[in-house]
C-alpha cells in the first residue's frame, strides 16, 4: 500500500513504549501504515504521496485535550480577553473599546477576569462596572468562569438585581442596600445574562444540559456552527487531534454530525450528557440514547458530565474543613451524597463513564465515594469513572484513585502562579495547612493514577505547549512544600496516551504505532533538546487528523 502522507527527518517520540523513537512516519487510508527510518518509512511512497520534511522537529501524537468546553470556548474567541491586565484605568481602556467596536452587541462581555486585578484589595460590584459603563449592560466573567459580575444595566435588563432564589451551590450576592451587588456565583446565577444576550445556546450543555427552546433560527443555527467551526480551528493549531469535551446535548451533537457531513471536523469529539441537580435518574436514559446514537472515532458520547462543586476563589469549592480566610464556610455540595450515589449507581449500570467536576478535597471524597458505592452495587468493570480538576485532595483519598481505578484529570495551567492564573486568591483560600496537597499531580502520579492533562478552555488557554511547560516548571508558594513537577515524558504522555485511556481508547490513539489513526503534530523544534524555558517559544507548524492536515505554517 502507498502512503498518503509521509513525515521524514523528524524526532519522533512514538508514546509507544515497544518502539519509542523513530524518524519518520507514513499514513494510508486515515491510519498509520508505518513508524521507524526516513528508508524503511520511504518504501511506502508512491507518485501521489505527499513528503513533509519535518526538519528535526519533535513528531508526536496528536494532542488528546482531556477537558475542555469547545462551543462555548469558539464563541468566547470574539469576547474581550482581560488576562494580566490590571488596575481600574487600564481596564476601564480596554472595556471601553471594546464596546466602541461592537456597538450592536446586546452584552459587552470581558474575560478573564482576575478576583484581584483591580489591586489594593478593591473587589468588582456593579458600582465599580458602572464606572466603565452605565449606558450599556456589561459582564465581567472570572478566568475560571464560575462568577460573573453584572453593571447596573443588566442587573435591572435580566431581573436580578433584586435577587432571585437558586438551588445549593449558586448564590446573587445581596449589597447592604438589599440589592444585588452585581457578582453572581456558579451558573444558576449567571445563566439569565446569557440568554439575554443571546449567547445562552453556547452554554446550555453546562447551564442546563438540555436542548434549545425555542428550536434556534437558520440564522442562530449559522451562528451556532460558525462558533463550533471557530474553536475547531482553534485546537487544530495547538495540535490538538481529540477532544474530551465537558459540556453537550443533542443540539451541539447534530451541529458536529452537519460539520463532519460537510467535511469540516477537524478534530475527533467526545460530547456528554450533562446531568444536573435538579434532573431524576430517569434522564438517564437521554445518556444512554446519546451513546447508542453517536459512536465511531469521530463523534461519540457514553459520558455523563456533573457539578459536584464550584471553585475555591468564589468560595463555592467544597471543603473538608473551613475556608483559611472565611471561618465557618466549607462552601456546599451540588448535590447531596444521596443523589450523587443515586446518579453513579445507574449510570454505571448502563455501562455509562462519569466524569465530575470537583475542586475541593470534600468534593473529591464524595465523589470517589460514589464510585465505589456504583461497583458494590453493579460489579467491578473497567469503568474508568473520572474526578476532574482534582485542586486540593485530603491524603487519604490519593491511593484510593488506584484503588477505584478512577481517573485523575487534572490541569497544568490551574495552578496560580503557574501560567496565568495569580497566585491570591487561592493561596489565602487555602491556607498553609493546605497548601502541599493543592494541585497534587505528582503524588497522584506516584501513587499509581492514571492523569490524562488539559487546560478546560476557555477557563485557561489552550496552548498544550505552555501547558506542557507548567506542568515541568510549577513550584508551589513556599519553598518547604512539595515539588509536583513531572518529567517531559510524563507531560507528553499526559497529553497524548493518558487522554487515549482515559476515553478506552489507548488502543489506537495516543501513540504513533502501525494500524492506529492517523493522528500527528509536528512541532517546530525538538522539544527534547529545548531549554524548558523556551518550551512556551515552540510551535505545532502541522496537525494531521485523520490523515487529513488540519493546520499547518508555510515555510
Amino acid at each position: 500500500m502507498k502512503a498518503d502522507i509521509i513525515v521524514t527527518g523528524a524526532h519522533a517520540l512514538t508514546m509507544d513504549p515497544e518502539n519509542p523513537k523513530a524518524s519518520a512516519v507514513a499514513i494510508a487510508d486515515g491510519r498509520i501504515l508505518e513508524v521507524g527510518s526516513d528508508d524503511a518509512v520511504m518504501a511506502h511512497a508512491g507518485p501521489q504521496t505527499r513528503i513533509v520534511d519535518a526538519k528535526g522537529g519533535s513528531l508526536l501524537p496528536g494532542f488528546i485535550e482531556a477537558h475542555m468546553h469547545l462551543f462555548g470556548g469558539g464563541a468566547s474567541l470574539k469576547h474581550l480577553k482581560l488576562t494580566g491586565t490590571k488596575g481600574f484605568d487600564a481596564i476601564c481602556e480596554k472595556v471601553r473599546a471594546q464596546a466602541a467596536a461592537n456597538p450592536d452587541a446586546k452584552v459587552v462581555y470581558a474575560e478573564g477576569v482576575d478576583y484581584d486585578m483591580l489591586g489594593d484589595g478593591q473587589l468588582f460590584d456593579r458600582h465599580v462596572l458602572d464606572r466603565m459603563i452605565s449606558d450599556r449592560p456589561l459582564a465581567f466573567v472570572s478566568f475560571d468562569y464560575h462568577t460573573m459580575w453584572a453593571n447596573t444595566l443588566l442587573l435591572k435588563e435580566t431581573s436580578l438585581l433584586h435577587g432571585k432564589e437558586l438551588g445549593p451551590g449558586n448564590e446573587i450576592v445581596m449589597g447592604e442596600d438589599g440589592l444585588a451587588n452585581g457578582e453572581l456565583r456558579e451558573a444558576e446565577a449567571f445563566s439569565p445574562v446569557d440568554f439575554y444576550s443571546g449567547e445562552h445556546r453556547s452554554s446550555l450543555g453546562l447551564s442546563t444540559g438540555g436542548e434549545p427552546d425555542p428550536a434556534p433560527t437558520p440564522e442562530e443555527r449559522a451562528k451556532d456552527k460558525a462558533d463550533l467551526l471557530a474553536g475547531l480551528d482553534w485546537c487544530a493549531q495547538h495540535g490538538i487531534t481529540s477532544i474530551h469535551n465537558m459540556d453537550g446535548n443533542l443540539y451541539t451533537m447534530e451541529l458536529l454530525k452537519e460539520i463532519e457531513a460537510d467535511g469540516d471536523l477537524t478534530c475527533r469529539i467526545k460530547v456528554p450528557f450533562h446531568f444536573k441537580n435538579f434532573m431524576d435518574v430517569d434522564m438517564l436514559e437521554k445518556a444512554s440514547m446519546m451513546h447508542e446514537t453517536y459512536t465511531g472515532d469521530w463523534i461519540n458520547s457514553g459520558l455523563v458530565k456533573c457539578f459536584c462543586d464550584g471553585v475555591m476563589e468564589g468560595y463555592t469549592g467544597y471543603f473538608l474543613e473551613d475556608y483559611a480566610d472565611r471561618p465557618g464556610h466549607r462552601g456546599e455540595p451540588l448535590f447531596t451524597e444521596e443523589q450523587m450515589t443515586e446518579m453513579m449507581v445507574e449510570a454505571d449500570r448502563r455501562g455509562l463513564q462519569i466524569a465530575v467536576h470537583s475542586c475541593g478535597d470534600a468534593a473529591v471524597r464524595q465523589v470517589l465515594n460514589g464510585y465505589e458505592a456504583a461497583a458494590k452495587a453493579n460489579g467491578e468493570r473497567d469503568a474508568r469513572h473520572r474526578v476532574e480538576h482534582v485542586e486540593l485532595i485530603h491524603e487519604d483519598d490519593i491511593p484510593r484513585f488506584k484503588e477505584i481505578g478512577a481517573i485523575a484529570s487534572m490541569q497544568p495551567p490551574h495552578p496560580p502562579g503557574a501560567m496565568d492564573f495569580q497566585i491570591e486568591p487561592a493561596k489565602s483560600r487555602l491556607g498553609a495547612d493546605r497548601w502541599h496537597l493543592a494541585f497534587p499531580w505528582r503524588r497522584m502520579i506516584d501513587a499509581g493514577a492514571h492523569v490524562p492533562f488539559s487546560s478546560d478552555w476557555p477557563v485557561a488557554r489552550i496552548d498544550v505547549l505552555a501547558g506542557i511547560h507548567a506542568a515541568l516548571t510549577w513550584k508551589p508558594w513556599e519553598p518547604h512544600l512539595p515539588d509536583h513537577t513531572v518529567t517531559l515524558q510524563e507531560a507528553l504522555a499526559g497529553y497524548t496516551i493518558e487522554g487515549a485511556y482515559a476515553e478506552h481508547a489507548e488502543d489506537r490513539k495516543g501513540m504513533l504505532k502501525k494500524g492506529y489513526l492517523g493522528d500527528l503534530v509536528l512541532l517546530s523544534a525538538d522539544i527534547e533538546a529545548t531549554a524548558v524555558e523556551d518550551i512556551p517559544a515552540m510551535k505545532p507548524v502541522m496537525t494531521i487528523c485523520g490523515g487529513k492536515v488540519t493546520h499547518e505554517i508555510g515555510n
